[in-house]
């Protein structure tokens, strides 16, 4: 079983970058350099993040109701997956986010 080396949404070499919770019109990755957490960028990020996680809560549980239906036909179990995937990753991409502010808040 072969693992990957280099992790997707992870940072480039400077931990002084945040990652953000949207992506470039081109799908790449975008990132905030900033001094303090407290600029009007990092609030609109944090914002973002607390709607996105949210958001996913509300997915959840609708995924759980579709899936909990015996009656519910293909087009809702997919409609269902493909929300629960887009906020998979809304959720994965906060969680590298936090994570990497974290590890540069204890260097």
């Amino acid at each position: 079983m072969s693992r990957r080396t280099e992790e997707p949404l992870a940072a480039p070499d400077t931990c002084a970058l945040r990652l953000l919770p949207w992506t470039a019109a081109d799908g790449k990755p975008c990132y905030l350099s900033t001094d303090g957490d407290h600029s009007r960028l990092s609030r609109l990020a944090d914002d973002i993040e607390a709607a996105q996680l949210h958001s996913g809560e509300q997915v959840l549980t609708g995924s759980r109701a579709v899936l909990a239906d015996a009656k519910a036909g293909e087009r809702a179990v997919r409609f269902a997956l493909t929300r629960a995937t887009e906020s998979l990753a809304d959720v994965l991409r906060i969680a590298v986010s936090r994570g990497e502010r974290i590890e540069a808040a204890d260097r």
